[in-house]
């Protein structure tokens, strides 16, 4: 169906009016989903200057990641991330109102019975993601979006290279598959630091997105193609005397989606619910040099807790994990550790880079949340993707479609519901 075709079909099938919070990946290809299947929809996002983690992210789509990093391998390694100056873990104690109770929370949730419940449904949800990835290139009509090429997984020490590499291949994941490096991937890799790594994976299932401003432009293209709405402004939530959502100042909606990554913590708390979602902040630099093959897929430097991706506007090296609130001062030496990584590499990689920092939003349990109010029957949520909100927007997109259309989706969402924590045994 062409474009001219698809548009006269919507404008001419139109249904409910669908207000979305959020314009980032979430937001964005659920808008697309729900403009396909016919319905008015208009997107509120003031993120005007895309500094949302969906644009800030290392690009990678990460269908090897099933486990939920609320595990107990995650609570065993604490100590030494703790002990360790330079660990990717920052704990800043300023920020401890925030993450002592969320992290109580994930270890919770780390428990082996939990932990063995959300991976289940961690899976279930990922399986679909690479399909639902080259469905959206395609209704884009950009395939070139989507690079499937996989990505290394690299050691610096001959120790550290023998736990890492029996711990990914003893990974039970239906969504990927790992494997040494050949003798000819070896020596790329031994060509971009001068040494060759004392250990390697290729995992050959993955990919990343070729780039973010494009994917952007894109999008919201297509969604304005599709006669959908944008709003450059935040949206002020309220409820009526029928339990209804509604926006001030925007007339009535009839179904209201909440994606705003971590701005629906506040949202969804004044209308009610219950939201125990951090800002685990991430860093990166971003160079525009070229030095890096174009060719190379992402390369994760695990003893260092770094990927490295190539873009079609440069190069993007983004770590860390630090937990706070999201209006958190930046710390500077984040950026400046990262420097002494891809010096310490001789990564050709042009410092000092652009500086970034953004905020994933996370749950204790790692999982995100997926569903429908229990207590205003018109909101709808999609928000608390973590690490893997690129990676799950498209298929979580889909979900979204059906859930709104009454359908049965297409997998159990009781896992995602964000009424979990609102049990008595929730943190």
């Amino acid at each position: 169906m062409d474009d001219r075709i698809r548009y006269i079909f919507i404008m001419q099938n139109r249904n409910e009016n669908i207000a979305i919070i959020g314009g980032g990946i979430l937001g964005m290809t659920t808008a697309l989903a729900l403009l396909d299947a016919g319905h008015r929809v208009t997107i509120f996002d003031p993120d005007e200057a895309l500094q949302a983690a969906s644009w800030g992210n290392a690009g990678h789509i990460a269908v090897e990641q099933v486990e939920p990093i609320a595990s107990p391998a995650t609570l065993a390694s604490l100590p030494r991330h703790l002990l360790d100056r330079n660990s990717a873990l920052s704990l800043p104690w300023r920020a401890a109102g925030a993450w002592l109770p969320f992290g109580m929370a994930l270890a919770r949730a780390a428990r082996p019975a939990a932990f063995a419940q959300g991976r289940a449904a961690l899976t279930s949800l990922v399986s679909g993601a690479m399909q639902a990835w080259v469905d959206l290139v395609e209704r884009l009509g950009e395939p070139d979006l989507l690079i499937r090429e996989g990505h290394y997984i690299v050691w610096d020490t001959a120790e550290s290279a023998r736990l890492g590499m029996a711990r990914w291949q003893a990974m039970q994941a239906p969504t990927a598959s790992f494997r040494p490096v050949t003798a000819q991937e070896t020596e790329e890799l031994t060509r971009l630091t001068g040494r060759a790594p004392a250990g390697a994976l290729r995992t050959m299932d993955s990919g990343q997105i070729a780039s973010h401003t494009r994917l952007h432009a894109a999008l919201k293209r297509a969604i304005l193609q599709a006669g959908g709405l944008w709003k450059a402004e935040a949206a002020s939530l309220q409820v009526d005397s029928k339990g209804l959502c509604h926006i001030t100042g925007h007339g009535a909606f009839s179904h209201v989606v909440m994606a705003a990554g971590i701005g629906s913590r506040p949202l969804m708390e004044h209308l009610g619910h219950r939201v125990p979602m951090i800002a685990e902040r991430g860093y990166h630099l971003h160079s525009s040099g070229t030095r890096w093959p174009q060719t190379m897929p992402p390369v994760v430097f695990e003893d260092r807790s770094m990927i490295v991706t190539r873009f079609e506007d440069g190069l993007r090296a983004s770590s860390f994990v630090e937990f706070a609130t999201p209006d958190f001062p930046a710390d500077p030496r984040k950026w400046a550790l990262l420097r002494q990584h891809l010096a310490a590499l001789d990564l050709p990689f042009d410092l000092p880079g652009k500086e970034w920092m953004g905020a994933r939003p996370t749950l204790p349990d790692y999982l995100p949340a997926i569903g429908r109010s229990r207590q205003i029957g018109n909101l709808f949520y999609a928000f608390g993707h973590n690490h893997l909100g690129l990676t799950l927007g498209p298929v979580t997109a889909a979900l979204m479609a059906e859930l709104i259309a009454g359908q049965t989706p297409r997998i159990d969402l009781a896992p995602f519901d964000l009424a979990r924590f609102s049990r008595k045994d929730a943190a």
